[in-house]
Order: C-alpha cells, then structure tokens, then sequence
C-alpha cells in the first residue's frame, strides 16, 4: 500500500486540483529562483488552501531564516522539505522553530549515498531519496533522472522513506512495486517532471493518469 504519493512542484489552481481530486496526499511548493517550477509564498498561498486533506509541504534549499519565516507565515504549510545541504542541526532548529515536521532529500547515486540517511534519520520526520543532479544542472531536484533502484534491495530502515527521480507512467509500476516491499523503508513515491509536459508546466491529464495507475496498482 502506498501510504504517501507526493506531487511536487505546483503552481497552478488546476494542477493543485487535478492532485488532490487524484488522491495525492502531499502537494509540493518550490521556492527555488532557479527552478522553473519556482513560486513565492504569496503565490503558494492560495493554492495551498485548495489542498482539503492534503498536506501541503514547502520545498526550499538552504532558504536562510528571513525567506523561510516569509514562507511560514504567508504559506502556512503542513510540513517542510529541505533540499539543500542543511545539516541535522539546522533541521533541529527549524523544527523547534515553527514545529512543523521535516522531510529531508539525500542526494543518491550509488549504495554508498544510503550511508547519509543514518546522518539524519533521528532529526527528521521522513526522508526523500532522489537522484543526484545531472552534470551542469543547476537544480537539486526535478531534473528528470533516476538512480538505480535496485541498490534499495539491501536498504532497512524504520523511518518512512519517499523514492524521487525521473517516475513517471513508464516505470510507475516497477516504483509502486518497490514501495509494496515493506521491509526496504520506503513507503511512497514523490513526482515532479513525470506529470509535466514542460519544464514546470503540469499536465494534467498526466497527473491523473499516474495516479490513478498509482493506485490501482496496489
């Protein structure tokens, strides 16, 4: 069973609708210049009231304190994920902070990567493994490329996991599959540019299709 399907990097009153109509149970906001799926806090704010049941996470990289009170008090989310190099006591912080629980990425491209969930399995509430960026990509995330998932066979962990990086209709299955064994931590699935069209445009006939498949499948 897929306890979490994330649909990531939203900016638009229909892609927010067509997520959540679809059973997405977390919506994500991007606040990244660099990203083309980049939105502020004002931005994000009305379409995180559109979210019903569905918690609403916002997404930052190393945002330093002023942005991410900007993001808290205007956004209002549900959770935080950090995508950047924040360390276990900067995640610290920002929970006691703000209280909101923390998702944090890991970069990943081979099993020696998993040695860095150990680092912050005891300070954050999930951790989300995507692949490590492309040469020259400017974005920690939403590029697009998967890593190999086969090196999670050997993974073991009590704390949830969602699996990120380059899932999209082709290879949804095989990633529900990797979500139904249990035993690897790993208990739902985060999706960017597998529901776009473009960089940064949703489509939403893609949302609906994946999750739906998502869903049906387990």
């Amino acid at each position: 069973m897929i306890d979490a399907m994330k649909i990531c990097g939203l900016s638009t009153p229909e892609s927010v609708d067509a997520a959540v109509q679809g059973g997405a149970t977390h919506l994500g906001f991007i606040f990244f210049a660099k990203s083309p799926r980049n939105v502020s806090a004002q931005q994000a704010a009305p379409l995180a009231a559109r979210a019903q049941s569905a918690k609403t996470v916002a997404v930052s990289v190393d945002a330093e304190d002023g942005f991410m009170e900007d993001i808290v008090t205007t956004m209002k989310p549900n959770m935080l994920q950090l995508h950047g190099s924040e360390t276990p006591q900067r995640i610290v912080d920002l929970k006691n902070k703000y209280e909101l629980p923390v998702i944090k990425a890991l970069s990943i491209r081979d099993s020696a990567d998993l040695d860095k969930i150990a680092t912050y399995a005891d300070c954050v509430d999930m951790l989300l493994l995507d692949a490590k960026p492309p040469a020259g990509s400017d974005l920690p995330g939403g590029n697009g490329v998967s890593f190999d998932w086969s090196i999670l066979n050997d993974l073991h962990g009590d704390i949830p996991i969602l699996l990120s990086g380059g899932i999209d209709i082709s290879n949804i299955d095989e990633a529900v599959a990797i979500v139904r064994d249990t035993g690897n931590g790993v208990t739902g699935l985060d999706l960017s540019s597998g529901v776009e069209s473009a960089p940064g445009v949703k489509d939403i006939a893609k949302i609906d299709a994946i999750l739906a498949r998502a869903f049906s499948a387990t």
